[in-house]
């Protein structure tokens, strides 16, 4: 319920296999079957007649009919236009309400946070960006998005409205079996060790949590963003460097969600910085942003960039945002470093690209913001390492979504999950997923154990 993922069922023991019911399906099953096909296709646009859906349904009119009579008085559809008259009398189209409920996303990175709302088609209606230090422990941070959330539903919905939320982490969002899912990328700060932050969530907002991680969560916004990708790399070029990787219009998330580590492939460099994996020379310890800003620090230090040295005296640090500005005003050695971690990037994506044959690379994160150096390097590294034949029709892009591409990635993943197949018939009869018993029994559990946040005040601005 928590995470997404289907959870393994038990084996039936014999006694329980001579209790499963034999013969007909009951009843309110094949209500519930019915209701959930006619709203996925007047949700996904495949039939909005009822004509159309005695059609495409194979139920009879007077089923369709009724079904449809619940589906309004539940409110998850509504009438919607005259359709054109052919013969007789017009008829009338029904459309999803996509306003029935609302999305809450959040991304949750090293050194920042971003917050959104969506509809339950994924658009997404409000969203806000800040930093933030993950350092402060979960108790900091779930206190501060609680505030975030409570200002987005009091702009565009109240608290019973809320229907989902995503949650995108930095890092694989692996689970076992029945086990809740806690933020495992950060395990290595003590304060986020054991600490049920998923269940916190749900907890306070009385909603089915769905957890990826961050790059898996910015792929599905730029797939969305561009219905031609169905063959698809999405690489996150940031502190870490990963990848998500999208095959026939399909997200591939691997047996443990661990697909695209792509920052820990072997790039050959003679490298003494251990990677936080234990080995050495990975792609992330030499090119990600946290090996520019440490060379930049070297060399400021060396006094082999003006322009680092001139940052350093005035901001005492340098970060990999100062390497790439450096880039950007024409300083030599911060251009031959973005070029060197772009090669880098290129030569590890060109077995993928050769593996994979993608129609698009999609370069999205911070560090392919800073201008063109790395971008262009990037691509001269592929092209050089892959077969012609797979890089003919290749293109390789920014991301236009920038940083919002994670939240709209979030937003249309817990609406797939709230309406897939399985989970839509489990709640379609109460109306809304929250209302699911194993949901407030999972609450109820986690109210046991932790304790709820006060009710915040709804404010009218960002908060500060």
């Amino acid at each position: 319920m928590t995470n997404g993922r289907k959870s393994r069922p038990a084996a039936a023991t014999p006694e329980k296999a001579s209790r499963r019911p034999i013969g007909r399906p009951k009843a309110i099953d094949v209500a519930q079957a019915s209701l959930a096909q006619l709203l996925q296709l007047i949700r996904n646009g495949r039939a909005t007649t009822r004509l159309d859906l005695e059609r495409k349904s194979d139920l009879t009119r007077a089923i369709v009919t009724d079904r449809l009579a619940t589906l309004q008085t539940l409110g998850l559809i509504e009438e919607g236009e005259l359709g054109e008259a052919i013969g007789g009398r017009a008829p009338r189209h029904f459309r999803f309400r996509a306003d029935a409920g609302a999305v809450l996303v959040a991304i949750l990175d090293r050194s920042s946070i971003a917050v959104g709302v969506a509809d339950l088609t994924g658009q997404m209606l409000g969203e806000h960006h800040e930093a933030a230090d993950l350092s402060l422990g979960p108790d900091a941070l779930l206190d501060r998005l609680t505030t975030l959330f409570l200002w987005l539903m009091g702009e565009h919905g109240g608290k019973n409205r809320i229907w989902g939320v995503g949650l995108a982490i930095p890092g694989p969002a692996e689970t076992g079996d029945g086990e809740p899912i806690s933020v495992l990328a950060l395990g290595n700060l003590s304060e986020w060790r054991d600490y049920d932050f998923v269940s916190e969530i749900a907890l306070r907002f009385g909603a089915p949590v769905f957890v990826r991680s961050s790059v898996q969560m910015m792929t599905m916004g730029e797939l969305r963003s561009d219905a031609a990708a169905a063959n698809m790399l999405f690489v996150k070029l940031g502190r870490s460097i990963s990848a998500g990787i999208v095959s026939d219009g399909r997200l591939h998330r691997g047996a443990n969600e661990a697909a695209g580590m792509i920052g820990h492939a072997a790039t050959g460099e003679n490298s003494q910085v251990s990677c936080h994996c234990g080995s050495r020379g990975c792609l992330e310890a030499v090119a990600g942003g946290d090996a520019m800003a440490r060379d930049g620090m070297a060399a400021a230090q060396q006094e082999r960039s003006p322009y680092l040295v001139d940052i350093l005296a005035r901001n005492l640090e340098i970060t990999a945002a100062d390497v790439g500005h450096g880039a950007q005003v024409g300083d030599a050695f911060c251009a031959e470093l973005m070029a060197r971690s772009g090669r880098l990037v290129g030569e590890s994506l060109a077995p993928l690209v050769n593996l994979l044959n993608p129609a698009v690379i999609v370069l999205g994160g911070t560090a392919v913001q800073s201008g063109d150096i790395l971008l262009a390097a990037v691509r001269e590294g592929i092209y050089r390492q892959s077969h012609p034949l797979v890089t003919r029709d290749l293109r390789i892009v920014r991301s236009r979504l920038g940083a919002s591409s994670g939240l709209l990635g979030a937003a249309h993943v817990v609406a797939e999950e709230l309406f897939a197949a399985d989970t839509l018939q489990n709640w379609i009869t109460l109306g809304a997923p929250r209302k699911q018993p194993e949901l407030l029994a999972l609450i109820n559990v986690a109210r046991t154990r932790r304790r709820v946040a006060p009710s915040l005040p709804l404010p009218r601005e960002p908060p500060s």
